[in-house]
């Protein structure tokens, strides 16, 4: 397999946490691509032009992280990722997955608008994304996953691990104890060790 990856990426990151969880990193190429060049190899595997985007062994192109994600977990013998379809187990999975992925999308939306000059519309959206952040850190607070055990705590590892990677002047562990001791946890475990952000 083949993925379209920037060592920076939040949502690249979710998906070789996934590969290594499922012991399938070694299975995976890494190709370094800007997404914002639109380089023709990754137009190729995502017309969207983003990064992560994975080209599976038969050639087919596979792009948006969890639709990846879903993708690694029908490889390989490791437990599943994802649970049984219609259990109660997946629907917080995916609900926390939905949770850590907005985190992503308003964190990363903001970090593109901070290099921009601010005028009162970019600091209106900048509020509106910090208040999401804030919401969905205060529900995870209320009931933390428990281990590394599926997609939803994968996720919310990376959304955590984005968090201190883009706006560590921006703390959150005082206000989210419990999230905190957990990310503590989880972070020493290898798909979070091994996957820590650089750039």
């Amino acid at each position: 397999m083949k993925l379209h990856y920037s060592a920076a990426s939040p949502y690249v990151r979710k998906v070789m946490a996934c590969a290594i969880a499922r012991s399938l990193e070694t299975r995976i190429e890494k190709v370094t691509t800007n997404p914002h060049t639109s380089p023709a190899d990754l137009l190729a595997s995502n017309p969207l032009s983003k990064v992560p985007a994975l080209v599976a062994d038969d050639g087919t192109p596979v792009f948006d992280s969890p639709v990846i994600c879903e993708y690694l977990d029908t490889l390989g013998d490791a437990p599943a990722l994802f649970p049984p379809v219609g259990s109660a187990a997946r629907l917080k999975a995916l609900i926390r997955q939905a949770a850590a992925d907005g985190i992503l999308d308003s964190a990363v939306g903001r970090r593109g608008m901070s290099q921009l000059p601010q005028d009162d519309g970019r600091k209106a959206y900048d509020a509106r994304q910090k208040g999401a952040v804030d919401r969905a850190l205060a529900m995870l607070e209320k009931d933390p996953p428990a281990g590394l055990s599926d997609i939803g705590a994968i996720s919310v590892a990376c959304a955590l691990g984005y968090l201190d990677f883009r706006f560590p002047h921006e703390p959150w562990r005082d206000a989210h104890p419990k999230l905190a001791a957990w990310f503590a946890e989880v972070s020493k475990l290898r798909p979070i060790a091994e996957t820590v952000p650089v750039g």
